[in-house]
């Protein structure tokens, strides 16, 4: 496991809430002090909420929360609990007649494994406010149904789940949190080793290889059933225009650890936030988020258990 917490950037904190057999959940990062942020979405097939808010152009450049959430799109109802128990602390965007929670959110598609049926919904966000675990990796919120190199399907994937990590220079701190849920093989970049995959027999196969053969047949099976989320944070000094790159320079961790990355059936997002804390260099606190996303990807793998019939790296 490599080292660090998303929540070693002061004043910020995480909440989870799951349903152990529905294999689903919601991963809340909060803070009591409004946070710059950013975001960059690369995969094709993504399901966000208030993302556009978080676009250079547009005015909103502070966040109170962000959401993860398994449960494909119905998922996404989780966010509206969060911003629900955000109103009730009296946090949010005040436009002189009430304080609005700004709350951006996205979700993965974890419907394959545990019940198809058990989503992510108001009461799940609203708990996983209360629910406050800044430590917790593997098969812990969003990260509960989260499962790697699907093309062939579950019985050839490996389990995954949810990892932090992070950096520190002098006084910046770069921290990342990934629910890892991707289409292609996994590596840990920096022991240049695969370490998850399509498997056969605890044999890893190439997912480009597989991709080859299955373009003859058409890629229908693929649609949809993927998603890796992130959320990078410094305790840097940076502009939302600043932090959109620093979201953007992060995708080259998705890119050292999870190949095919960014693919049509993949929703791939990162939210970069900051708390202002520490005058810095965006391009310094980018290159520190794509290593720690690198390791946050390895270390959702390394804490993760076998479950919903799809064994983990321990297991394998």
């Amino acid at each position: 496991m490599y080292p660090g917490k998303l929540c070693d950037v002061p004043g910020i904190r995480l909440g989870h809430a799951q349903d152990s057999d529905a294999l689903t959940g919601v991963t809340v990062l909060l803070s009591d002090q409004p946070m710059t942020c950013g975001v960059d979405v690369r995969g094709s097939a993504p399901g966000t909420r208030e993302t556009d808010l978080l676009k250079s152009e547009n005015l909103v450049s502070e966040v109170n929360a962000v959401a993860l959430c398994g449960g494909s799109a119905f998922g996404l109802d989780a966010v509206s609990g969060v911003v629900k128990y955000l109103e009730e602390q009296g946090l949010g965007m005040d436009t002189g007649f009430y304080k609005v929670p700004i709350v951006p959110g996205a979700v993965i598609f974890d419907l394959a494994i545990g019940r198809a049926d058990v989503h992510p919904d108001f009461a799940m966000g609203y708990q996983a406010c209360t629910a406050i675990d800044n430590d917790r990796q593997g098969l812990v919120g969003a990260g509960m149904g989260a499962t790697v190199g699907k093309a062939l399907g579950n019985a050839h994937a490996v389990k995954s789940g949810l990892g932090q990590a992070s950096l520190q220079a002098g006084e910046l701190i770069v921290s990342s949190l990934t629910v890892l849920n991707a289409f292609g093989d996994i590596y840990d970049s920096e022991r240049h080793r695969q370490i998850a995959g399509v498997h056969d027999k605890g044999h890893f196969l190439d997912t480009v290889d597989i991709l080859k053969e299955k373009a003859k047949e058409g890629y229908d099976a693929f649609k949809g059933r993927n998603t890796t989320l992130s959320i990078v944070a410094t305790n840097g000094k940076l502009s939302k225009v600043q932090l959109n790159k620093v979201a953007q320079m992060a995708h080259d961790g998705y890119a050292r650890g999870i190949d095919p990355v960014h693919t049509m059936f993949d929703g791939d997002t990162i939210f970069a936030v900051a708390t202002g804390d520490v005058v810095c260099d965006n391009t310094l606190v980018g290159v520190l988020a794509a290593r720690c996303i690198a390791r946050s990807i390895a270390n959702a793998i390394y804490a993760a258990q076998s479950a919903g019939g799809v064994q983990s790296y321990h297991e394998l």
